[in-house]
């Protein structure tokens, strides 16, 4: 998974990129954790209790996207394509790009954390 955070030139906030096939988590992580150190909390606890065996598998449902976490990777996609939303009119689509696969991401577990922690030390919102 290959990703770079900036900070927004004209607006200052931190950002996520993320390469093609993982870029629902860029919006996600600005969106959903931002620079809540709960948040973070929430899913570094998270991950440990399904990793410890405390749960098999955890769901985080959010504001615009949810999050997957199970034992061997994590998921993270948009509430619309979570909740069976019709998905966009043929008209609106091109045929050589399937919006669907922009809706969904996953990546395993131990990548996902470094993530979060990538993240927490880029907008110095955690110390965990």
């Amino acid at each position: 998974m290959e990703y770079e955070f900036i900070h927004d030139a004209i607006t200052g906030e931190a950002r996520a990129q993320f390469s093609l096939e993982h870029q629902v988590i860029g919006p996600w992580i600005e969106t959903e954790v931002g620079r809540s150190a709960d948040k973070l909390a929430q899913l570094l606890t998270a991950i440990d209790e399904v990793e410890k065996g405390k749960a098999p598998e955890v769901l985080i449902t959010g504001h615009e996207y949810s999050i997957a976490i199970n034992q061997d990777d994590i998921s993270v996609q948009t509430n619309a394509s979570f909740n069976g939303v019709d998905p966009l009119p043929d008209m609106l689509t091109s045929e050589h790009i399937n919006v669907d696969q922009y809706e969904v991401a996953g990546c395993g577990i131990d990548d996902f954390r470094q993530l979060l922690l990538s993240w927490a030390k880029f907008t110095n919102t955690l110390h965990y």
